[in-house]
């Protein structure tokens, strides 16, 4: 009797066990389900946020008279210093920095806001998406491949009915990325190898996946497990779990919808928890459940580096020595400590002469 009393109490234990197991597996499933379609549902407004902000400022800047005058003069040097000094006159009292320039209608460079270098130099080769205003006038915003994948917000310029050329703002995931990952989430954005012919400025970037990332201030602690994943397999399951973290997979069209790489997700499992339940609250993905995730995120992500100890002007001499695989990090590293001095100061930093902070008396 005590015999079958153990068996039926053990058999009961064993019943209650896998049905726990199985219910607790079933609710991370489908959380982890719905992160996927959270996660698709905000790059997607995310990525339409960006393309209308850019489009808004490209209109505004395609209507301004002085810089059509330049343009139809053909004077380069003034179209660089009106196209600079709206840009530098935006970031000044938003702190948002946009990069634009302006195309000639034979698609040369005219101007571009962050150097007056390459005026004149052709772009046809390389920006086949243009060729899309032979037979359209209206403004377009879109993710294109030029030199470099990126947003392109194109609106052309017309005086009289006569084309005189476009402008564009361009922008590259940059703040995507950070939005990101400050849900524990990190963004890498890919571009198919076959595309590479186009993407020049995109040759010495990191690839993995059979692709190359495009974005340049993504996580670079999950490389190791990208290379070691199979894309077709992600890209038919949508969704794989390695080296504890879900690796989540989105299609990139370009404006003809054509895939011309994707997005890849990458979710460690220990940030799970920081998630709501799905049935809580349907914006469970937006607003986690401590409000410490982002400390600690940073922690990982931007914690202490080889670099901390050394000053900007040491970077000019590390830039010889750094290895292919560790320059994204490098780089990342240089424009935060150089974006902390004047232009005067990073003249005196290329002299080699002893920097003299400057205080312009502005406040913020």
């Amino acid at each position: 009797m005590l015999k079958k009393i153990i068996f039926s109490f053990i058999v009961i234990v064993c019943i209650i066990f896998v049905s726990t197991f199985y219910v607790k597996r079933m609710v991370k499933e489908q959380k982890i389900d719905t992160i996927i379609d959270q996660l698709s549902i905000t790059l997607e407004n995310k990525l339409q946020t960006h393309k209308m902000d850019d489009l808004r400022t490209a209109i505004s800047l395609s209507k301004n008279r002085a810089l059509i005058d330049a343009l139809e003069n053909d004077d380069e040097d003034l179209g660089y210093e009106i196209l600079s000094d709206i840009l530098n006159t935006i970031e000044l009292n938003t702190n948002i920095h946009i990069r634009a320039q302006v195309i000639t209608k034979d698609l040369n460079i005219f101007t571009r806001s962050w150097d007056d270098i390459y005026a004149g130099m052709p772009i046809g080769d390389y920006r086949t998406d243009l060729d899309y205003f032979k037979t359209h006038s209206t403004p377009r915003s879109s993710i294109e491949i030029g030199r470099r994948l990126g947003i392109k917000a194109t609106v052309p310029i017309y005086k009289n009915g006569e084309l005189l050329g476009y402008v564009e703002v361009i922008s590259f995931f940059k703040s995507i990325t950070e939005f990101f990952s400050t849900l524990g989430v990190d963004l890498y954005v890919l571009l198919d190898f076959k595309h590479m012919d186009s993407a020049v400025l995109m040759t010495q970037n990191l690839s993995v996946c059979d692709s190359v990332i495009a974005n340049r201030n993504y996580n670079y602690s999950h490389i190791q497990t990208l290379k070691d994943i199979d894309l077709k397999i992600l890209k038919h399951k949508g969704m794989v779990y390695k080296d504890n973290k879900y690796i989540f997979y989105e299609n990139m069209y370009d404006s003809r919808s054509e895939v011309i790489g994707g997005f890849i997700f990458v979710l460690p499992e220990r940030y799970l928890e920081y998630f709501r339940n799905p049935n809580d609250d349907i914006s469970f993905l937006i607003n986690v459940t401590r409000s410490s995730l982002y400390d600690v995120v940073k922690k990982d992500k931007y914690g202490s580096t080889i670099y901390d100890e050394y000053g900007a002007d040491s970077f000019l001499y590390f830039q010889d020595v750094i290895d292919k695989e560790d320059r994204e990090i490098f780089l990342d590293e240089a424009y935060s400590k150089f974006d902390k001095y004047s232009k005067d100061e990073l003249i005196q930093i290329m002299l080699n002469r002893k920097i003299i902070t400057k205080v312009d008396g502005r406040i913020r």
